[in-house]
């Protein structure tokens, strides 16, 4: 299993916990962000958009830069995890098909981190742009972090 790459959440996300912060406005995050939807049966992962007030604190505390959202970040048990680390995390945590991100772990960090920011930098191009906020269902819209 990947170790997160901090242990210090703020105190202002800390009641938010679990929570994943994704990119709302790319497609590929948006299928990701209702996937954690259907697969968490807990119901407890919260959902947070990057461009939301608080989504930009939390990439801001991680020494992220919150205008260039291309960063995945999972935060739970007062650990952040990042990027692939973070989907893999996500994936263990809600199981199911979930668990088909597991592989992905087995991979040396620096490989991991290149697979990633090589989609990261392409998303829009490779999948196109969404609206994670638009219209979504009551559940998912309970997720939300706003």
């Amino acid at each position: 299993m990947p170790a997160p790459f901090a242990r210090h959440v703020p105190p202002a996300l800390a009641a938010l916990q679990p929570v994943a912060l994704m990119d709302a406005d790319c497609a590929l995050c948006t299928r990701g962000a209702r996937m954690i939807h259907r697969l968490d049966r807990t119901g407890t992962i919260r959902i947070c958009p990057v461009q939301t007030d608080t989504g930009r604190a939390a990439l801001a505390h991680y020494g992220l830069d919150p205008d260039d959202p291309e960063t995945w970040l999972f935060l739970a048990d007062g650990m952040a995890w990042r990027d692939l680390d973070a989907m893999t995390e996500v994936g263990r945590r809600t199981g199911g098909w979930g668990r088909a991100l597991a592989p992905l772990a087995v991979l040396p960090a620096p490989l991991r981190g290149w697979l990633y920011r090589r989609l990261a930098r392409n998303r829009y191009a490779l999948f196109g742009r969404a609206d994670m906020c638009a219209l979504p269902d009551p559940g998912f819209a309970r997720r939300l972090v706003r």
